[in-house]
């Protein structure tokens, strides 16, 4: 995943807004930019390499065949209906995390994270849920909701970071999380007029 993406060629709609550089908790440092079709060689790597049990977290059992056409699904997006964000080691210039939404119903959409296991725990996971959120939350989506192994620990530590924001229904060792998204408002400038009633 290129750590830069240049201003040419970049596909329509592309957020330049949802750029950013997060200091993670251990002082290692990330750059957050949305998914671009040319990331999709080192993506299709990763799923390629990723240990088993990544893999079976993230696709809740097998992993699917890596094609093409996957990778196309995966990398595409129109950055509104269906959205991702890539997390690059500043350092290396490889990624390192991909988190993305995906639509489900009328102003609802499931979210889906994978962290390589070498950059879990220093809160990685949750700075690209909260980019994720604010994203969505612009585009009109109210809600999040999320499929997940019960015994997943990480991504049960995600939840648990909402701070009971959210619901969680477990069945049969599937755990249904959903979380209500805070709207959000355009910047004011300085100069506008009176601030805009809540």
């Amino acid at each position: 995943m290129d750590a830069e993406p240049g201003t040419a060629g970049l596909p329509p709609g592309y957020p330049r807004e949802c750029e950013q550089e997060v200091t993670l908790h251990d002082g290692r440092r990330v750059r957050i930019r949305p998914i671009l079709p040319s990331d999709a060689p080192e993506l299709g790597e990763a799923i390629k390499t990723a240990d088993a049990d990544t893999l079976h977290r993230r696709f809740l059992g097998a992993p699917p065949r890596v094609t093409p056409a996957l990778l196309a699904h995966l990398t595409v997006v129109d950055y509104v209906r269906r959205f991702a964000l890539v997390a690059i080691d500043t350092v290396t210039g490889r990624g390192v995390a991909v988190a993305r939404y995906e639509p489900a119903g009328e102003g609802v959409a499931e979210i889906a994270v994978a962290v390589r296991p070498t950059w879990r725990r220093v809160g990685l996971g949750t700075a690209l849920i909260l980019c994720l959120a604010k994203a969505a939350a612009e585009r009109g989506i109210h809600s999040f909701s999320a499929s997940y192994l019960a015994e997943n620990r990480p991504v049960a530590a995600l939840v648990e970071d909402a701070d009971g924001l959210g619901r969680q229904v477990i069945k049969q060792g599937i755990a249904e999380f959903s979380l209500a998204l805070v709207p959000q408002r355009p910047a004011k400038h300085p100069g506008d007029g009176a601030a805009a009633s809540a």
